[in-house]
């Protein structure tokens, strides 16, 4: 159960509080500290997926707990960047993205019972939502200047996009299974 693409994993989890801690710190190098935390903890996501499947060593465990770790993480900075920024412009992508993510998981376990995993298994376009997202919270964490913000908010209202069209994407594939009687 302890190999290395599991270690990254947890090695994210325990970097989130981490990361929350270090945002709301009250000195000038926090933002910036916070979104390099957050950037290791997107690389760990990067490398266990790649890593289980590079050296043969994906297992159960993983496979439930990568999904935790990344909403986790995910949410925690949007929850932290919705309050920070106190804004509709910030607060509306973050609860699509966040309910998204609660729909998708909700659709996903309804889908295995049902025999059916494999009709909801993630996307590219899931993986070119997840970039967007990563970076532009990267950069709304960071706020180095005034155009790293416009892009990062630029890039969460693409991966917002990305977000609704691949949640339509995996409901059209779950809707015969969902309308049955």
């Amino acid at each position: 159960m302890w190999n290395i693409p599991n270690t990254l994993t947890t090695f994210r989890l325990f970097l989130i509080p981490i990361f929350l801690v270090i945002f709301y710190l009250p000195f000038s190098w926090a933002f910036f500290a916070a979104a390099f935390v957050f950037w290791l903890a997107s690389i760990t996501d990067i490398l266990d997926g790649y890593l289980a499947r590079r050296l043969n060593q994906s297992t159960p465990f993983g496979a439930f707990l990568d999904p935790v770790a990344d909403k986790v993480m995910v949410c925690a900075a949007l929850v932290a960047l919705s309050s920070h920024y106190q804004s509709l412009y910030m607060t509306i992508p973050a609860l699509v993205i966040i309910s998204r993510e609660i729909v998708i998981s909700a659709l996903r376990e309804w889908m295995a019972e049902q025999g059916k995993r494999d009709n909801v298994a993630v996307s590219n376009m899931g993986k070119f939502k997840t970039a967007a997202q990563m970076l532009a919270i990267i950069g709304l964490i960071w706020q180095f200047d005034t155009w790293m913000i416009y892009l990062s908010y630029g890039l969460l209202y693409v991966a917002t996009f990305l977000t609704l069209s691949s949640m339509l994407q995996y409901l059209i594939a779950a809707w015969s299974e969902l309308t049955k009687n």
